[in-house]
């Protein structure tokens, strides 16, 4: 197979099941919609109306997409390294808090960039520390991740959950004082259409981010024996990659990932620590992970893509209960797992009966450019 047949191919692998299930759920919705007794199509028409149909919406997505783009990448990079982080809430938690803490106790005259970077740095630690619990543990002792990121996730949003309710909380609320330094501004500030939205500047950091995360991936030594070992460990390590290390590293980036996200709400949306403000966020990372197929890419079109649906929701509570966008959320994460094998056959038969094609075209004897003497 030639090189541009093989991208090719990787690229139909890559983009056609997520096609499919949009169409799958385009139809479920139809069916879905007609049971509640109204017209789809004035459904839909309000869903994207409520959207991307004007700037508030547009910001709402924006806003709810920057934290399930980090969440879904957390995920993507653990599972391009073989391992499965189900604790991105936590992680989102933890990072949030201790952007929360560093904004805190820094001096309200602090200079507002380095208060956003250090708030920024607080939560990619904050994060990268959760993440490195089961790091470790796989690493060491061969814990599955699964079951510690679990737990992990349990102890870290009741410890948060017991020290803002019993030593930092404003009375009669469950989040913390105000920041006294480290807020970003609101999009509003700059473009006025955004008014009302909580969509923010810490977009750039977490876009930033993406990139970075991105070429560390699919530019870096690192990042190919992350995905080496993702792919096959036993072969990665027969080739001197060290294992354990990539597993406590994946782990430890993804985390961070997952902890920067915590800046949208803290710093960008609310300027305090909530308890709570994760609920969900890491979970549907998970879908959005195997939406966008664990590429940082397709991670940021499928967090747009369930924001949408999350903001849309809002939009046509009024018409259809809001239940239906959760079970369309849920179908999209089916179709996807259930049409990715099918189409990866169809894809790989495809360029098969292409390459014969082309084997018999090359070898069929060519005719003469004459006619026959006689």
């Amino acid at each position: 197979m030639s090189l541009s047949a093989s991208r090719r191919a990787a690229f139909e692998e890559a983009i056609l099941p997520p096609l499919v299930a949009l169409a799958i759920v385009l139809v479920v919705g139809d069916l879905l919609i007609l049971a509640t007794g109204e017209a789809p199509s004035d459904v839909w028409a309000a869903l994207v109306s409520g959207t991307w149909g004007n700037w508030y919406g547009i910001g709402q997505v924006l806003y709810k997409a920057t934290t399930l783009a980090c969440a879904g990448l957390a995920v993507a990079i653990s599972l391009r390294a073989g391992l499965f982080n189900i604790g991105a809430e936590g992680q989102l938690a933890a990072g949030g808090f201790g952007a929360a803490i560093v904004g805190l106790a820094l001096p309200s005259g602090t200079p507002g960039i380095v208060a956003i970077a250090l708030c920024t740095l607080a939560a990619i630690v904050g994060g990268g520390a959760v993440g490195a619990v089961p790091g470790v543990l796989r690493a060491r002792f061969g814990a599955h991740e699964v079951i510690v990121t679990i737990m992990v996730n349990f102890i870290v949003l009741a410890l948060l959950n017991y020290i803002v309710a019993a030593k930092l909380h404003v009375p009669e609320t469950l989040h913390t004082p105000s920041m006294n330094a480290g807020t970003v501004p609101r999009l509003a500030d700059a473009i006025p259409a955004f008014h009302g939205s909580a969509a923010n500047w810490t977009i750039l950091l977490v876009g930033a981010a993406i990139a970075a995360v991105a070429w560390y991936l699919f530019r870096t030594r690192a990042g190919f024996e992350l995905r080496a070992v993702g792919l096959q460990p036993e072969a990665a390590e027969y080739g001197g990659v060290k294992v354990p290390r990539v597993w406590l590293r994946a782990l430890v980036l993804s985390g961070a990932i997952a902890g920067l996200g915590g800046v949208n709400f803290v710093m960008g949306y609310k300027g305090y620590y909530e308890d709570g403000f994760a609920g969900g966020a890491g979970f549907l990372g998970i879908a959005v992970a195997l939406v966008g197929r664990n590429h940082p890419l397709g991670v940021v079109i499928a967090a747009l893509f369930f924001a949408t649906l999350s903001q849309g929701g809002l939009a046509i509570n009024a018409m259809v209960p809001r239940q239906v966008v959760e079970v369309l959320q849920g179908i999209v994460i089916l179709a996807v797992a259930a049409s990715v094998p099918e189409v990866r056959r169809l894809v790989r038969q495809a360029v098969s009966a292409r390459g014969v094609a082309a084997s018999s075209a090359a070898a069929a004897p060519s005719a003469p450019a004459g006619g026959s003497r006689g």
